[in-house]
């Protein structure tokens, strides 16, 4: 998504989310989010992906963290099976 989008999505959540331009060689912008009924949820990051993943995790009480955590362990539970199969 650009970042048009995803401060116009930040904003319509009711979070706040602005960018900084930095002096770096693999990112152009620092991004910073808050959630404006209460600033002490917030975050910086250097992605503007990053930016809508950490406010839809808060959004969801960490709904991808915990996808993303299943999605691990189902995937080392398939290497461990084809492993043991092979004895």
């Amino acid at each position: 998504m650009l970042w048009k989008e995803i401060k116009k999505w930040a904003k319509d959540k009711g979070y706040k989310a602005d960018r900084k331009k930095i002096e770096n060689e693999e990112n152009s912008y620092s991004y910073v989010w808050f959630k404006i009924s209460d600033e002490n949820i917030s975050g910086t990051t250097t992605s503007v992906s990053k930016v809508a993943t950490a406010i839809f995790n808060d959004l969801t009480n960490n709904k991808h963290i915990e996808y993303q955590k299943e999605y691990k362990e189902k995937e080392a539970n398939k290497d461990i099976q084809h492993e043991t199969e092979g004895w």
